[in-house]
């Protein structure tokens, strides 16, 4: 399949096929039919870039075709072509829906300007339905934290890959920054300019996630009242981010293979096939050679996916990368908060050095979120760290809850009873500053709202005001 854009050209002028088949087929794939019925049938049967079409008249059939496809097909822009210049005729088309009204005799840059501009309002479209926000964050390889050896390494096969259109598989620990370093990809592969479309297949619930990829069709299931494009047609030309692939289930496993093999699928509830030129970056925790073994993951799919596979490196495997790091999330917490810290502590330090982050990456930002929120100084002292005890079977100070009541995998014996109290007094003050709210609380905290109450019935904390305690 060509990754040239496609057009689909009903014509209604004598001779004006030849005129426009000259000046597109250079750039596009262009099909072009007389027929009423072929068109139909042709529309039907897979998804065309731009559809061209000649309009007489304003109660003519060519009218009642503009709105048919305008409503079975709402992201494929319709470029009407006519002989005819009244008021009326031009003021229907467009309200109707047709993106632009060529009037013959039309000059070929006249032209190639408006399948240019139809093609882009249509990628402009896609990414609004995203919803793609602006960000802070700079997608630069030369800005990306890399002190050790094993990143070094990471980064300079990233900078090759990107100049190509293979797949990428991303393996590591969650947290490691796979999802920052596809961004970084694609913004510096020929594709930037196209969308970037990020999708966590573990956050979606399988009966929903093909759907989420691929879109659905009118009344392809309860509730599904109107046309819905897909993950995949919103990055045409672009690059889609699996995160967490092998949460997907089998049965859209195959329908993504066939995605990466003809680069087509067809949309829930629907026949006509739609093309997208999509680079996949996909990316997980898990062991896909063991998911293979274990009949939960297609073997063909995997070596599809894994053509140019990249391992990351836990944070405590980058020990170079920690303090650079924390001091560029520092100063950007900072910055979205309106604070002015200038560094942290020489104990501060000492315990992000000495920490295992077991949660990457993602654990120091929430970290260093929580402590900018909570300090009152100009450096970010070790009582506002609030570091999670390390899980280690030889320290004495914890033991593994077997027979009894099990409130976590470990705790704290008494006399570790000041950290205990330390989580404590740090709940009670993040809640005081939410004013007793335990939403925002625990969006301060970095926890979910369902970790923060267990927190709060584990040590007994109570406030007039809660519904509970009244």
């Amino acid at each position: 399949m060509s990754d040239r854009e496609t057009i689909l050209m009903y014509d209604s002028c004598s001779g004006s096929s030849s005129l426009i088949a000259e000046a597109l087929t250079e750039t596009y794939t262009l099909t072009v039919t007389n027929s009423e019925e072929e068109f139909q049938d042709k529309m039907g049967s897979r998804q065309f870039d731009l559809v061209l079409l000649g309009v007489d008249g304003l109660d003519g059939s060519r009218m009642r075709l503009l709105e048919s496809t305008t409503i079975k097909s709402p992201y494929t822009p319709v470029v009407v072509t006519s002989a005819n210049e009244r008021a009326e005729l031009v003021v229907k088309a467009m309200n109707i829906g047709a993106c632009d009204f060529l009037v013959h005799p039309i000059s070929r840059e006249r032209f190639i300007m408006a399948i240019k501009r139809a093609i882009q309002l249509r990628n402009q479209r896609h990414e609004i339905d995203y919803l793609r926000h602006r960000q802070d964050i700079v997608y630069d390889f030369n800005r990306v934290i890399a002190g050790s050896v094993r990143m070094k390494v990471v980064l300079k096969s990233l900078k090759k890959f990107a100049r190509t259109d293979s797949t990428i598989l991303l393996t590591g620990d969650t947290g490691t920054g796979k999802s920052f370093l596809s961004g970084t990809v694609h913004f510096n592969s020929p594709r930037r300019k196209k969308p970037f479309v990020k999708i966590n297949c573990a956050n979606i619930p399988e009966p929903l996630l093909e759907s989420e990829l691929f879109g659905h069709e009118i009344g392809a299931f309860s509730r599904a009242e109107k046309l819905r494009i897909g993950r995949f047609e919103q990055a045409a030309g672009g690059t889609i981010f699996l995160d967490e692939i092998g949460e997907i289930g089998m049965s859209v496993q195959s329908k993504l293979l066939r995605v990466l093999e003809e680069k087509s699928f067809e949309r829930i509830g629907g026949s006509k096939t739609v093309y997208a030129d999509v680079r996949i970056i996909a990316a997980t925790n898990k062991d896909l050679i063991r998911q293979v073994e274990h009949g939960k993951f297609r073997e063909d799919l995997y070596y599809r996916i894994n053509v140019l596979p990249v391992q990351l490196p836990s944070l405590k495997e980058r020990r170079e990368c920690i303090m650079p790091l924390a001091e560029r999330l520092l100063a950007r917490y900072c910055k979205s908060v309106s604070r002015h810290i200038s560094g942290f502590s020489h104990d501060a330090t000492d315990a992000i050095l000495n920490y295992d982050w077991p949660g990457n990456i993602r654990q120091l930002a929430n970290t260093i979120e929580r402590a900018v929120i909570l300090e009152e100084s100009d450096r970010i002292n070790m009582a506002n760290l609030a570091l999670p005890p390390r899980r280690n079977n030889s320290d004495s100070s914890l033991k593994v809850i077997t027979n009894k009541r099990r409130r976590s995998d470990y705790i704290y014996s008494e006399n570790s009873g000041s950290l205990a109290g330390h989580e404590k007094d740090l709940i009670v003050k993040v809640l005081e500053e939410c004013l007793w709210v335990q939403k925002n609380a625990a969006i301060k905290l970095g926890i979910s709202p369902r970790a923060l109450n267990y927190k709060i019935r584990k040590w007994g904390i109570t406030h007039p005001h809660w519904r509970r305690n009244k």
